[in-house]
Formats: structure tokens, sequence, C-alpha cells
């Protein structure tokens, strides 16, 4: 029923007739109206013609059985310093935001991190995900696993996040970067 109210509402959003509707997508006009009035469910080439023929996407047919979107907006002034546990005196963390997207089980986690002393030990970090960083200021050696990464402003590395990973050598300072961390929900 909710697809065909949604057959509906758009063909009507554009002033279609059923019969032009019809018409434009090769269904019968009696067709058509078992679908817009619930009686039917149409089949996959069916929603296709009809999309075709309304110049959307079969998707926007079942945006009714949708789960919301989550989004979060956090202001230029605002802020959310966090104190990652394993960290010493230094980094500070901001997190630019946190969502959950529980019908995928994904979170992601963004934050701008900034290095600023080069007397500050910086330990190896090693958790469940992927994660991206991107360096917006500064130069550092950047270990992950056995391997070290040169960045620069303007680079990024994306990797495992399972595998031992942290910045090795502050080259120029200070350092700040994006990371985004995403993991299953669990």
């Amino acid at each position: 029923m909710a697809i065909g109210q949604e057959v509906r509402a758009i063909r009507q959003t554009l002033g279609l007739t059923v019969a032009d509707l019809s018409a434009a997508s090769g269904i019968s006009v009696g067709m058509l109206s078992k679908i817009e009035n619930g009686v039917t469910s149409p089949s996959l080439t069916t929603l296709r013609a009809l999309g075709a023929a309304l110049s959307t996407p079969v998707t926007t047919f079942f945006r009714r059985f949708e789960d919301g979107r989550e989004a979060r907006h956090l202001g230029a002034g605002d802020e959310i310093t966090v104190d990652r546990r394993s960290t010493r005196a230094g980094p500070q963390y901001r997190l630019l935001g946190h969502v959950a997207f529980t019908g995928a089980g994904v979170v992601v986690e963004p934050y701008l991190i900034s290095l600023t002393t080069e007397t500050d030990v910086f330990p190896t970090f090693q958790h469940a995900g992927t994660e991206l960083l991107f360096m917006l200021e500064g130069e550092v050696t950047f270990r992950h696993g056995d391997r070290l990464f040169h960045l620069q402003p303007g680079d990024s590395l994306l990797f495992d996040a399972d595998a031992r990973h942290g910045p090795e050598k502050l080259i120029i300072l200070p350092v700040r970067l994006l990371a985004v961390i995403t993991y299953l929900q669990g």
C-alpha cells in the first residue's frame, strides 16, 4: 500500500493522470489503479518501468520504509575535547561528531588531533575498525605495524586500525590532522 501511495503522490506532483502514466510506462490503467490503491504489489520490472516513466529512482518508492538517517552538527565554536586512554601529556583530541548508523551497524568518529610539543611521548594504538588520517598542518612520521609513513599537509593514510599505529616522530610542529575512525557497533 505504501508503494502505491508513493507512486500516486509522485504522479500527482508531476501533474500526470493515470492514463498519462499508463502511456509513458506501458502499464495498463487497471494495473496502475490496483497498484496505487494497494490491491496488488508491483513486480521489480513494473517498478523499474514506473521509475523510468516518472523520472525517479526505484528506491523512491520505498522511502516510507527507510529508517531515519542520523546527522550531527557541531558549530565552529563548539567542541568536545576528549582525553583518550593511553595518551600522555600533549595530544588533544577534539571529537568533531559521533554517528552510529544503527541500520548498518557502523559507528563513525571524526577527530581533530593536535600535537604541539616535541617532549611528548606518543604511544601506539590498536583498536577495531578502519582509520583515515588527513594531514592539515606540520609533518610527522607515522607508524602502522612495521611500516613508517612520512606525512605532510594534504597527505592521507587509510589503514586497518587493528595493527599498532601512532606518531613515531614529530618533524614540524604543530601537527594537526583529521582522523576518522569507523568500526562496527557492538
